[in-house]
């Protein structure tokens, strides 16, 4: 990235639409706007933020190339803190490819991914926190996930953080007194307050975040979930019913399904995929085992386990026998077609294998007990917990680990204080502990995870 770069993208999706829109960024912006675009108003200022209409064109023999709105809007109040251009071209692939191509022929560079938000940081815009939750919010799968995305955008992180940082830079101010006093050590420095302030103002927020990041880490990524059971219990059923379509083809015939089947779908704000898988028996033909195979990865990589049984046969040998295979994955048992039960079904020989397990009924047919289920799931995933502590706030793996780390220098400081060690060893525990959550918010964050966030865009972000 060269300081005088007018950098160039696409910054809608691939595809046809009403709208595609073209983003430059850098000093030159402006003329190279003027350069291609004519506009209706030939008296036109290009004043800041306002949008004009004209057309593209070639500045060699004045082809026109796309009718269009265009909008200059001058630095510092822009995204990236540069002067900005945005043209509102059709959205046609072709349109916006051949302004693109103009635009190169001109001088512009084409941007990297996230190099707009990668500006917009190293020019003091936004903090790291703040860039990576755009990441989130271009690839939220729920409405929960987006709010936590959008409050972390706002600064709940980073304020959250901020505040710790500060309480630290406050001790850290002490401690070098001190360093600089070395004679007046104990007056300067009174440990017990100390003491108290690392654990209630460092190590308390520290771990509330870091519960926090586990909780995140669901509603963000999401969970995988994998519907179990001999052929012909109604997965392929169930998976319908939670959908609300018909994914998955249903038969009475045993072996219906031969592959995995995948969706998301939005449980409570949890994006959960959810997997239905060949029944697993004995004695399947070729193909069938094929498909076996495959729900046996899907096992091993679920989150969780939907062990599915006929209510109307009741549990059987071969129930047992497949339990007993998946009951070392966090599961749930649903009894399936309870509408067609003549007594309510009996898990006593699920019991014997695994304390208690959540048992949920349920007729996917008639969609009897999906509230309950989707409850369940849910239950079992968050541990119901009252889903945030305080203000949104979702830290992501970067964030956990520098969270961890920091907490660990927050806990050597603690054992520090408690045992008198000299103002010169504090002081490096306190500092550890500082830059963790200054690389967190991007203080002193290096170049190379710098290019390894940034690289999760997509190319006009």
């Amino acid at each position: 990235m060269m300081e005088s770069d007018t950098i160039a993208a696409i910054s809608t999706p691939p595809g046809s639409g009403g709208i595609g829109v073209i983003r430059m960024s850098g000093p030159r912006s402006l003329h190279h706007l003027q350069t291609i675009f004519d506009p209706r108003d030939k008296g036109c200022l290009f004043d800041s933020h306002r949008l004009y209409y004209g057309h593209i064109v070639e500045p060699q023999g004045g082809k026109i190339l796309d009718e269009v709105l265009a909008v200059f809007m001058a630095a510092p109040k822009t995204y990236t803190r540069e002067d900005v251009v945005e043209i509102h071209c059709h959205g046609n692939f072709i349109v916006l490819h051949t302004v693109l191509e103009l635009l190169v022929s001109l001088g512009v560079r084409l941007a990297d991914p996230g190099e707009f938000t990668k500006l917009a940081f190293l020019n003091g815009r936004i903090d790291l926190t703040r860039a990576e939750a755009v990441i989130d919010i271009l690839s939220a799968r729920t409405r929960k996930g987006m709010d936590l995305a959008l409050d972390q955008l706002g600064g709940s992180l980073y304020g959250r953080v901020d505040t710790i940082r500060g309480s630290l830079v406050q001790m850290r101010a002490v401690v070098e007194v001190a360093i600089d006093f070395p004679d007046e050590d104990v007056e300067i420095i009174d440990h017990s307050a100390l003491v108290s302030d690392v654990t209630e103002k460092v190590i308390a927020p520290l771990e509330r975040l870091l519960r926090q990041a586990e909780e995140g880490k669901i509603f963000r990524d999401g969970i995988s979930v994998v519907i179990v059971g001999l052929p012909n219990v109604g997965k392929s059923s169930l998976l319908n019913t939670l959908l609300q379509e018909e994914r998955a083809l249903v038969t009475a015939i045993p072996g219906t399904t031969r592959d995995t089947i995948e969706e998301y779908l939005d449980i409570q704000g949890v994006p959960v995929r959810i997997v239905d898988t060949a029944g697993i028996r004995q004695g399947a033909d070729e193909v069938e085992e094929l498909g076996i195979e495959r729900a046996r990865k899907q096992i091993d990589k679920a989150d969780l386990v939907l062990f599915m049984f006929d209510a109307q046969r009741g549990v059987e040998e071969e129930d047992v026998q497949l339990f007993t295979a998946v009951r070392h994955k966090p599961l749930l048992v649903i009894a399936n077609k309870i509408d067609l039960a003549a007594q309510q079904p009996d898990i006593a020989s699920l019991i014997t294998l695994q304390e208690a397990p959540i048992f949920v009924q349920i007729s996917a047919k008639h969609q009897h007990g999906i509230e309950e289920l989707k409850n369940a799931i849910f239950t079992t995933v968050t541990g119901d917990r009252n889903q945030w502590e305080e203000e949104g706030c979702a830290p992501n793996i970067r964030h956990k680990d520098a969270l961890q780390r920091a907490h660990d220098a927050a806990g050597r400081l603690w054992q520090g204080l408690q045992e008198g060690m000299t103002s010169d060893l504090l002081a490096i525990d306190l500092q550890d502990c500082l830059d963790q959550l200054n690389a967190i918010v991007g203080i002193t964050t290096t170049e190379d995870v710098l290019d390894v966030i940034f690289e999760q865009f997509c190319l006009g972000k």
